[in-house]
């Protein structure tokens, strides 16, 4: 097994922290740890994003950004059954396919401390030919804490959070966990913020609140700050498994960082691009290009909303996108991180990127 080149220990905190849309309170506590020995100074908003600003010698300014937030829930109802026992019905957070809730553990955020529960599945020798043909649907999901009625409704109540249970490990060569997307981009901002000591320009790492639910946080934050330049650090499809046609892949694990030319929130800016694959050959880190069919990133947000700036977007290649067992190559997360390094302490204001 490959030693792991990044703070693995601090991927898996990340990963395992709960932090839901406009809820990621628990994160932004140790995206603002993080930052503070390796910034200048470091702000939070009204909306909860965090920026750590590190001073250039220049004026000229480049956003990072990479989003806090994880797919999860918030409960809608606390109902009682006939015998007495409590369930959980949920309002979704962020885009789930509900064939991968079933039989999950999950766990509520709750005012007094968390909860623990289950999605329930019943055993499919019950049930009958068109209820196993049926596809699931997320209103449907029911989370079973194994509480009686009144006990539950004393520990939780109506917007209270629920995230999945998963723990984060090394499998083979790769990383697998929950919300790799998009902590594992975080980590990667936040070790190449802990590299930087000297650049060229202002340099504001953004640790962007809810973007699963519409890239709020990175709208807001293109208006705040403006940059000149904005960079989003995301993950990106890899459906390289059996199952899918060469075309389909977008990206492979292991084929080093994605440079995003495009998807469906944006084109990316040429000229960035050729930077950013010019630096990527110059000094010998893998890449790949990636092109994806669907999806958007914190790099829309920027550009819809600071105006004509270049923006582009670095990401990391990952299977089984908004389930517990997202999985992304080492090699590949060490890789963004050497790229994004490469850009930050090269970048002095003077490219030219307009068009």
């Amino acid at each position: 097994m490959t030693t792991v080149p990044f703070d693995f220990d601090l991927l898996t905190e990340l990963t395992e922290t709960s932090g839901v849309p406009g809820y990621e309170d628990r994160v932004r506590e140790l995206v603002v740890r993080e930052l503070e020995d390796s910034v200048d100074r470091v702000r939070t908003d009204a909306m909860g994003n965090v920026v750590g600003t590190l001073d250039g010698e220049r004026d000229y300014s480049v956003a990072v950004a990479a989003h806090m937030d994880e797919i999860g829930f918030m409960i809608r109802h606390v109902t009682e059954t006939d015998d007495g026992y409590g369930f959980v019905e949920l309002d979704a957070l962020g885009g789930w396919d509900a064939r991968v809730l079933k039989a999950q553990r999950v766990t509520i955020h709750a005012d007094d401390g968390d909860v623990p529960a289950v999605i329930g599945s019943p055993p499919p020798h019950t049930l009958d030919d068109d209820e196993r043909e049926q596809p699931p649907a997320v209103e449907d999901v029911v989370l079973d804490p194994g509480l009686p009625y009144e006990d539950l409704a004393e520990r939780v109540s109506p917007g209270d959070l629920v995230t999945m249970t998963q723990t984060t490990e090394r499998v083979g060569e790769t990383v697998t966990g929950k919300a790799l997307d998009d902590r594992v981009c975080l980590c990667a901002m936040l070790e190449a913020a802990r590299r930087l000591t000297d650049p060229q320009v202002t340099i504001h790492f953004c640790a962007t609140a809810q973007e699963e639910i519409g890239l709020r946080g990175a709208r807001a934050l293109g208006i705040d700050i403006d940059p000149d330049l904005a960079i989003a650090l995301d993950v990106t499809v890899a459906n390289d498994i059996p199952g899918f046609d060469a075309g389909e892949h977008v990206t492979e694990l292991g084929a080093g960082t994605a440079i995003k030319l495009k998807d469906s929130s944006v084109i990316t800016n040429p000229k960035l691009n050729d930077r950013l694959q010019s630096l990527a050959e110059d000094e010998d880190i893998d890449h790949q290009l990636e092109i994806l069919p669907s999806g958007g990133t914190d790099t829309a947000g920027f550009q819809r909303s600071s105006g004509a700036k270049p923006v582009g977007a670095i990401s990391v290649p990952t299977r089984y996108l908004h389930t517990v067992t997202e999985t992304a190559h080492v090699d590949d997360i060490a890789a963004t991180i050497d790229l994004l390094e490469a850009f930050l302490e090269t970048e002095s204001g003077e490219y030219e990127y307009t068009l």
